[in-house]
């Protein structure tokens, strides 16, 4: 199918207003097709002129046009010509369209725990199409009325609140005008718990058989929903506009969560089924405080054309951890962004494919699937927080409030945005745009002991950027200097600081966009001395260096492992702990220390895990996260046997299927778990999560025929849906010897690209990620993917795919040999 490119969404926009859009669904035909009838209403500014129809249907039955029918036969690779088109016109699609099993389009799912089946749209980014006939690009909103029908014991939630008028039948209201790609409806056994805050209808759904998990976290949920409504509503100034404000938990979901308006979907596993951190609730919290933001930055005002993404995606991330650091209880939320989203931001500015915040070049759809990224996301909200500083924060507000109102139920791109930011600033903000929105790359800032900070720019990608930020240093946890930063030059010397304090922190207040480099004596200090500070930014700072320096071959693993061993332990941070130990156990142990120091690493993370579990008090967040990690890399088998049976588990894990599964996976990696004993901890686990984790388990068994069954199943079992595909393609690299693992490398670029037959590009993007042979750290490999990239029968979105892994193993290989 054709991606509609940027050139004929502009001339379609001119062409042609869409007034109102009413669509049809019968959902109650079965597991594997629905019925789905269109009828459009939209004007023409050149009668007579022509246009087409986006339209990808199983089958369609009927199409007319004022009237006049259309042979359906004239619909070619999903685009129906629309021709002598008169002032207003209507047109009318009658079609069978297909459930999806890979998380795009109408999405059905079974849930094995009570076989009840589930559908939800995510029509994110093209793909609505697939479920109703539309004019398909953001720029052409429409209001949306919207009849299901649906069997009868099912229930239905859409972007207006759904009225049930028959038994079977359902009728939701009229909409404001939204974007196709906005358009979203849920229907199911869904279980709800409902609410009420400042005049607008609360409502949290899930599956049935996760009630009793929808019941538990329910009341924190509406806790952090009404804490966001009230800060968005001060800030903003504009009131939510969309009325019912329902947040469903759905199975399968490619996304962490989708914006529809009125209709929030997520990923059903933040309906935590066991123990949850304190940062597990923060990240949920956080991601209903993001898309809660887009009810106004993408919903409310939308951005014309795929290349202004940044203008949803970067406000809601700065409003999402503003919100949640003033409004609600995770005042530390920036912690949390530090070491979770800006390493994610950094490792895409390191990639072949970074790109710049705004204006990324984006000539077709598809194309833009790509930069949905750290850049956009984490990238996005950092600048905007440089913003502030150079704006001030309320000028800042009242031009985002001026943008939001001038451009209500519309559409907008960056420079009306920064119209309105000019405004309310009353100065011009090209040089600013210009070098922090319209250029890609990071820069490096590092503060020698001489007292000199510099600020290096990308040679690919030089920009003068100015910096506000700040440096201090610490000695034996203690704060001995704090200044304050304007960095314009690439160098300042600092006067009056206190350089010789042990740890120099630049950016410790982690204020702007800048990876940092640490000076020779600050890494020597920091296995003994990082744990001792006291401000969980600075370390959040501190430990981000010590990641990006081992990636950029700045830092040597082996003083990174070292710095783990030591600090860890004493890290009291639960974000902090999660994320630092996730990056050492799935990437930098296994992939940059050489081959023969992987088994003693691992051994002295397990040590590292044993030791911070000893000691934390029972029933801790520092307890349930070094349990985990205990759990993920211990090679006790007594211990790791005795807490699969239930024996001697930590206080607050016991049923805790997940933590379960955590265990067995590891013996699984470790040889240890045969069919029988998968298939008895799956036996009393027979939920959708309880599915997945199995087939994760038996893909990292190391055996060659469970290697070769993995791959098969991931490779050419076109029944498996999305996460099922995750799951296995995650299991499989997570184990295994060198010798054994090689040789699908070379079948990792043949058969992996092959799944596009069958596999829409969002999922199909995520297994080209998971699926990749990050464990074969040899030149060979980046030889096969090199000239896979060349194929020309590649998939855009597999191609980055293979592009931004394989940088990351560029990177291991460089780090061995510089450290070696």
């Amino acid at each position: 199918m054709p991606s509609l490119t940027r050139d004929e969404a502009r001339q379609r926009a001119q062409l042609i207003s869409v007034h109102r859009m009413e669509v049809d669904l019968d959902l109650d035909r079965g597991a594997e097709d629905f019925g789905s009838t269109t009828r459009i209403r939209f004007s023409c500014s050149t009668p007579g002129a022509a246009t087409f129809l986006d339209v990808r249907a199983v089958n369609v039955e009927t199409v007319t046009l004022n009237g006049d029918s259309i042979a359906p036969d004239q619909i070619v690779e999903g685009r129906l010509p629309l021709a002598d088109l008169a002032a207003d016109n209507t047109v009318e699609v009658v079609a069978t369209m297909a459930y999806s099993r890979d998380g795009q389009g109408l999405h059905r799912s079974t849930d094995p725990a009570d076989d009840e089946d589930y559908v939800y749209g995510h029509l994110f980014l093209d793909a609505a199409p697939t479920v109703f006939a539309c004019f398909d690009q953001p720029d052409l909103k429409a209001p949306y009325a919207v009849t299901v029908r649906a069997p009868q014991e099912w229930v239905v939630l859409g972007n207006g609140r759904a009225t049930q008028t028959t038994p079977g039948q359902w009728e939701l209201s009229e909409t404001l005008p939204l974007a196709t790609y906005f358009v979203t409806v849920c229907a199911g056994p869904y279980v709800s718990v409902r609410d009420e805050h400042d005049g607008i209808p609360l409502g949290i759904h899930a599956r049935r058989s996760l009630q009793p998990e929808l019941e538990k976290h329910a009341p924190q949920m509406f806790e952090v929903t009404k804490q966001s409504f009230d800060y968005y509503h001060r800030t903003f100034e504009v009131r939510y506009p969309f009325g019912d404000y329902d947040q469903i938990f759905v199975p399968e979901f490619n996304a962490g969560a989708m914006e529809n308006p009125g209709c929030v979907t997520f990923r059903d596993t933040m309906l935590f089924r066991g123990a949850a951190a304190r940062e597990q609730i923060l990240q949920r919290s956080n991601t209903i405080a993001h898309e809660m933001a887009h009810m106004w930055f993408g919903d409310l005002v939308t951005m014309r054309w795929w290349d202004d993404l940044w203008l949803n995606e970067s406000f809601a991330e700065f409003m999402a951890y503003t919100a949640t650091s003033r409004a609600t209880e995770f005042t530390d939320s920036w912690v949390e962004f530090g070491i979770s989203r800006k390493q994610w931001g950094y490792a895409a500015e390191r990639a072949p494919s970074t790109h710049p915040v705004a204006g990324s070049p984006a000539p077709d759809a598809q194309s833009a699937l790509e930069n949905f990224d750290g850049i956009s996301y984490a990238k996005g909200a950092s600048v905007l927080r440089q913003l502030v500083t150079f704006m001030g924060e309320d000028a800042f507000n009242a031009g985002v409030t001026a943008y939001l109102r001038s451009h209500e139920h519309g559409n907008g791109e960056l420079s009306e945005f920064l119209a309105a930011m000019e405004q309310a600033q009353g100065a011009s903000l090209t040089e600013w745009s210009r070098a922090w929105l319209e250029t890609a790359g990071v820069d490096v800032i590092a503060l020698d002991r001489d007292g000199t900070l510099t600020r290096t720019s990308p040679p690919k990608y030089p920009a003068d950027r100015l910096h506000s930020l700040d440096v201090a240093g610490f000695t034996d946890g203690t704060k001995v200097f704090h200044a304050a930063v304007t960095l314009e030059a690439p160098q300042v010397t600092l006067e009056g600081a206190v350089l010789d304090a042990t740890v120099i922190v630049p950016n410790a207040a982690d204020l702007t966009w800048a990876q940092v480099d640490l000076d020779e004596a600050s890494l020597a200090a920091l296995p003994r001395e990082l744990s001792r500070i006291a401000d969980p930014v600075a370390r959040s700072v501190l430990w981000g260096a010590v990641l990006t320096g081992v990636f950029r071959a700045t830092v040597d693993p082996r003083l990174a492992l070292d710095t783990f061993t030591a600090a860890w332990p004493h890290e009291s941070d639960d974000a902090l702990m999660t994320r630092v130990a996730a990056a050492f156990t799935d990437r930098i142990v296994p992939h940059f220390l050489s081959p023969e120091l992987v088994e003693s690493a691992g051994g002295r993370i397990a040590g590292a895990a044993l030791m911070t579990f000893e000691g934390a008090e029972s029933g801790s967040d520092r307890e349930l996260v070094s349990a985990r990690l205990l759990a993920s890399t211990s090679t006790d088998e007594d211990r790791l046997l005795a807490w699969v049976d239930g024996s001697n588990l930590p206080a607050g894990l016991e049923g805790d299927a997940d933590f379960r599964w955590i265990v067995l996976r590891t013996l699984a990696r470790l040889d240890l778990a045969d069919d029988a004993l998968i298939a008895r901890v799956e036996g009393d686990d027979t939920t959708l999560s309880g599915h997945l984790a199995a087939l994760a388990a038996r893909a990292a068994r190391p055996g060659i025929p469970d290697k070769e069954w993995a791959w098969a199943e991931l490779t050419q079992n076109r029944a498996r849906s999305n996460y099922e595909l995750n799951a296995l393609a995650t299991g499989f690299w997570s184990s295994g010897s060198l010798e054994d693992l090689r040789p699908y490398a070379a079948r990792y670029v043949s058969d992996v690209p092959h799944l596009a037959q069958w596999l829409g590009a969002d999922a199909l993007d995520r297994v080209a990620t998971l699926a990749f042979p990050a464990r074969v750290v040899e030149a060979e490999t980046v030889d096969l993917v090199r000239e896979a990239i060349a194929r020309p029968d590649l998939t855009a979105g597999v191609r980055r795919s293979m592009a931004d892994e394989l940088s990351k193993l560029e990177e291991a290989l460089t780090s061995r040999a510089h450290w070696a």
